[in-house]
């Protein structure tokens, strides 16, 4: 088959102690899935669970050991962080029950949801989408896939996020307003998941502003610290 333009190159995270790759289909986001968050952003601590999305080339991979670049947005003066447990599914599934929720995670990662926040709220008083808020370009640096079959399940493990040595987000998995099985169940309602997806669980409170010139570092317990410098 020949094309009209130049196809794209395929998207694909490493996955951590192979020499394979985990290929991206589509990225799912939950907002507002931590309480001390939902308050930070004027909501209240518990509502039904809502979801966005990000263009599978909006990765940015981040090997352990390495310092990713984020470069500053264009059309922006207030950029924030936003650390995130992200779920790898690698199995089909539609209307999947949150106790079979699991059987189709493949494994886990630490990503990041990095957004237009001055966008977002822009967006929100107009009744607008997000999506120049959350979908833009080198919008969700990502670490290496960690297979589930050597993590676990996470119900629970601190989440943190540094800017410059300070401490910015300090949490723990198990504040997740909805589980991880509870995500499963609500998003596979609206879409039918595939191999290849990426859920972005929620981000603890925190979030704040980030510069030209700062090193991000974001850690889950279990999946390591990966380190992103905003240029």
């Amino acid at each position: 088959m020949s094309y009209v333009v130049q196809a794209p190159p395929p998207i694909a995270v490493p996955v951590l102690g192979t020499n394979a790759e985990f290929p991206v289909h589509r990225i799912y986001c939950v907002g507002r899935n931590y309480a001390e968050h939902a308050i930070e952003m004027g909501h209240s601590e518990r509502e039904a669970p809502f979801f966005f999305c990000k263009p599978a080339d909006a990765i940015v991979t981040a090997p352990y050991g390495v310092q990713a670049t984020f470069p500053y947005p264009s059309a922006s003066q207030n950029v924030h962080h936003e650390v995130e447990l992200v779920i790898a599914i690698g199995r089909s599934g539609q209307n999947i029950n949150a106790a079979k929720a699991l059987e189709h995670v493949y494994g886990y990662a630490v990503g990041l949801d990095m957004t237009r926040r001055d966008l977002q709220n822009e967006a929100k008083t107009q009744g607008r989408p997000w999506d120049t808020a959350k979908a833009f370009d080198y919008s969700a640096p990502l670490g290496p896939i960690h297979p589930a079959a050597a993590t676990g399940i996470f119900f629970a493990g601190t989440i943190s996020l540094t800017v410059n040595n300070v401490l910015r987000q300090n949490s723990d998995i198990s504040q997740l307003i909805w589980s991880v099985s509870e995500i499963i169940e609500h998003l596979s309602k609206l879409f039918e998941l595939k191999p290849g997806d990426l859920i972005f669980s929620g981000t603890p409170a925190g979030v704040g502003a980030v510069h030209p010139g700062d090193l991000i570092e974001a850690s889950i317990a279990g999946l390591g610290t990966i380190s992103v410098q905003v240029s």
